[in-house]
């Protein structure tokens, strides 16, 4: 197909989607899905009643097709969508299938950042390639993805669900529940689409190789860990069910009490500081400083106070990996981070 009749194709796509959209319309776009789509966002966002319930129904997606096998069907949380042929150009929605996707040797066409004007994230841009920007995760340009005349795109049900009827439109779309603590498995469904769920196995078993490394390196005695995270308007202490939490405790590494939460993370005020005691403290700072209250809680004699701190265990680690990666490369980025800091 020519360029200007493929350009044509996907405008066309476009305006049917924005109509279908326009008229409210309950066609499920081949999701099997119905019903409020805000509300499938909501509950599984941070304390909704889906939230626990992501893992075990996102480990039973994907495809039974055989390797090499298109078209394929896969299964994913907004229902089933076919791919008729091995995708090559990839749009991606999210940091997560970003990492997803560039970790299997594929260069995604467009994704979307988290922020209007971020970059590429320094640790992918190696693998990157280089993407068009196609608006941010929380307000996606449908006709900048249209114009990339994608094959296939990546996302996830929490972010874009009001966006799948027309994302459907453009292209077969696979829409994960949610980022975060989930990240194995929503690889696993990226690879399944991708015809790259070896290559994907691989990579995870790579994982747990460094895992075990850095286990055996610390022993028995291993350090509790805090992890801190300053946000523009909020301050998060990150518990067990995040990207962070689910790296802890697959290395063995032990948290505060109130840390031991299934939860993404518990919200403390500044004057609260001293609720990150551990061992070791591991910050992280979303975009600009001054616009968080890291200043507010690190200038705090409670912080100041803290053994972690005094003693020289209360880092500043990457946002970007800590908490923003939500892949298989940034999680080897982590582990060996955490092994440069804690074994001697």
């Amino acid at each position: 197909m020519s360029l200007r009749r493929r350009g044509a194709f996907a405008a066309v796509a476009l305006a049917a989607a924005l109509s279908l959209a326009a008229c409210g319309s309950s066609d499920g776009g081949g999701s099997g899905k119905s019903g409020n789509d805000s509300a499938q966002k909501a509950d599984v966002a941070t304390g909704g009643k889906d939230f626990t319930k992501a893992g075990a129904k996102t480990a039973a997606f994907g495809t039974t097709a055989k390797p090499g096998e298109f078209p394929r069907t896969i299964t994913m949380a907004m229902g089933r969508t076919t791919i008729p042929k091995q995708p090559k150009r990839v749009v991606v929605l999210d940091i997560g299938e970003f990492d997803n996707v560039a970790s299997l040797g594929i260069k995604p066409v467009g994704w979307a950042p988290t922020q209007q004007g971020d970059g590429i994230p320094d640790y992918l841009k190696k693998i990157a390639g280089h993407p068009q920007q196609v608006g941010t995760i929380n307000t996606l340009n449908l006709e900048a993805i249209a114009n990339l005349h994608p094959d296939l795109i990546l996302g996830s049900q929490l972010r874009a669900a009001d966006k799948y009827k027309e994302l459907s439109k453009i292209a077969p779309t696979v829409f994960s529940i949610r980022p975060g603590y989930t990240w194995k498995s929503n690889y696993l469904l990226n690879a399944a689409a991708l015809d790259k769920t070896a290559e994907a196995k691989a990579n995870l078993a790579t994982y747990d190789r460094k895992v075990a490394d850095l286990k055996k390196a610390l022993g028995s005695n291993k350090p509790t860990i805090s992890m801190v995270r300053y946000m523009p308007g909020r301050l998060r202490l990150y518990g067990e069910d995040s990207f962070i939490g689910t790296i802890l405790q697959d290395v063995g590494l032990p948290r505060p009490k109130n840390q031991q939460e299934h939860e993404l993370a518990i919200e403390i005020s500044p004057e609260k500081i001293d609720s990150a005691n551990a061992d070791w403290i591991f910050s992280g700072t979303f975009g600009d400083a001054s616009k968080t209250d890291e200043s507010a809680a690190t200038t705090n004699p409670l912080w100041k106070n803290l053994p972690a701190v005094k003693d020289g265990h209360a880092k500043t680690v990457k946002d970007e990996t800590w908490y923003l990666g939500l892949g298989v490369t940034a999680a080897y980025s982590v582990l060996d981070d955490l092994h440069s800091y804690l074994v001697k």
